[in-house]
């Protein structure tokens, strides 16, 4: 019998050994190609090339923009043993999002893992295939037509909320209407954020996004295993234990609902549009999802649907104020078409509206970088030759701040997304919601909420400046923010 275990724990070695020299061969190959591409040199051996990440988080945004003019198109960084690539032109970047075999997500999204599990932004092949299958019909037009209902009741509350006059922190108002908003549509729950259970969940997201950006900061926390010494490792505990407590029990509490009453008839409307959580509901029934794989989508959508898009509005808010005359012709464009709150209709003809958004989200693409892991080798339009298993980072926010691609890149300009002026452009020089099979699911839906929310406001207040964005510092966070928060003056409108 111990003969048996000692040949057994001899062959579990030696595969272990061959796969290492197999790894450690492949990684060194990579990284000795990857040593030709340009780049800032060495500042030492275990930062690499890369030790401004222990700066402020500003400090850090300022480099990365620095470092992108200066090695344009493409550049190498290096920390400890590893080594990856910058793209910044839409001609590279296009080999890599348009190719289906580059669709896993690169290195930093690991930090995502103990909060999100590998839900639909994290997980990858057949995984990801079949989550995005059962979530997509919850961004149907039918379903998006229902949920501008939920848009324009919750935008009334939030303009009933501003006082007349005041100098308004939007930061902080834009955070709280979307976290309500993205509860209510995918988790068809409405919350106010007033128990103290909702209070701790809110408070949880936030504080956990600033552990995020520490460990993406400090790539060796990244990894699980050397996550363990982070100074941030028993709080990050202690906060997504709060996090997927409550949506366990918001889940749990929904699927009694949903058992009891499953698909309502309407006479009038047919089937009721059913939310993001009672599509997965009927996905567990059918046995294509657990109730892991329920909580992973749902903890997934709440952090990725109502920071994005509450990024999107404050900065929104702030360019509006600073450009008045930009602000009265969509003022002017909604007087032609609405009468009062804005149907799903209206929405989609508020065509200067959605070029104000549209530049807004160049200016501040709320998802200012992603990664890739390279599923095959890659010469890029450039010349460089990027082998399989690279990790790339692609720069959104250098993109849609390259001067030969925007002259003028800081200016506010929503004439920039006329018809004929798109077309001028290259395809992948404007990618807000990212691009190919893994763009942005709910791209429809945060479009349809900025217009409401900006219907809302804008019919009812003339929004003034406070800051204005040549003084907004801004920070490498996983979404982009403002070092501080960003306040702009509401006046009534008569």
């Amino acid at each position: 019998m111990m003969h048996i275990v000692s040949n057994i724990f001899a062959l579990v070695c030696t595969l272990f050994f061959v796969y290492s020299l197999k790894w450690l061969k492949r990684s060194l190959k990579n990284y000795i190609i990857l040593q030709k591409l340009s780049g800032p040199p060495r500042q030492g051996f275990i930062f690499g090339n890369v030790s401004y990440l222990c700066e402020s988080s500003d400090v850090v945004f300022k480099q990365l923009r620095e470092v992108g003019r200066n090695f344009y198109p493409i550049y190498k960084f290096f920390v400890l043993h590893e080594i990856g690539a910058n793209v910044l032109s839409p001609e590279d970047i296009e080999l890599i999002l348009s190719n289906p075999v580059h669709n896993e997500k690169g290195k930093f999204y690991k930090a995502l893992h103990r909060w999100l599990k590998s839900g639909l932004l994290t997980s990858n092949g057949e995984k990801w295939q079949t989550r995005r299958k059962i979530l997509t019909p919850a961004f149907h037009f039918n379903i998006l037509q229902q949920f501008v209902v939920v848009f324009n009741e919750e935008a009334q509350k939030l303009v009933q909320s501003v006082k007349h006059d005041s100098s308004v922190n939007v930061t902080e108002l834009m955070s709280n209407f979307s976290l309500k908003i993205i509860t209510e549509t995918a988790m068809g729950t409405k919350l106010e954020f007033q128990t103290q259970r909702e209070q701790e969940y809110k408070k949880a997201i936030h504080e956990s996004g600033k552990i995020l950006l520490y460990r993406i900061l400090h790539p060796w926390f990244i990894e699980d295993v050397f996550n363990l010494f982070s100074p941030h490792f028993f709080r990050e505990c202690k906060l997504l234990k709060t996090l997927h407590n409550f949506t366990r029990h918001v889940i749990k509490e929904k699927e009694k609902k949903f058992e009891e009453i499953g698909l309502v008839e309407d006479s009038d409307r047919g089937k009721k549009p059913l939310a993001m959580l009672d599509l997965l509901f009927h996905a567990k029934k059918q046995r294509i999802i657990d109730v892991e794989g329920i909580q992973e989508e749902v903890d997934t959508f709440m952090f990725e649907g109502h920071d994005t898009v509450s990024a999107a509005l404050i900065f929104t808010l702030m360019l509006l104020a600073n450009n008045r005359n930009i602000q009265e012709r969509i003022v002017e464009e909604m007087q032609q078409i609405i009468d009062t709150e804005p149907t799903y209709n209206d929405l989609q003809n508020l065509k200067y509206m959605e070029r104000c958004i549209k530049e807004s989200l160049r200016l501040y693409p709320s998802v200012h970088f992603i990664t890739r892991h390279l599923g095959e080798d890659v010469t890029t339009h450039s010349g460089y030759f990027l082998p399989k298993g690279t990790h790339v980072a692609v720069h959104i926010y250098d993109i849609h701040h390259n001067p030969d691609i925007y002259p003028d890149p800081e200016k506010f300009d929503p004439d920039r997304f006329l018809p004929e002026n798109c077309q001028k452009r290259h395809p992948f020089a404007y990618i807000p919601f990212s691009a190919g099979q893994r763009n942005c699911i709910g791209q429809k839906f945060a479009t349809l909420e900025m217009k409401v929310v900006l219907c809302a406001i804008l019919s009812k207040f003339i929004l003034e400046p406070v800051h204005a964005p040549e003084n907004v510092v801004l920070l490498a966070d996983i979404v982009l923010r403002s070092k501080d928060d960003i306040r702009v003056k509401f006046v009534p409108r008569s």
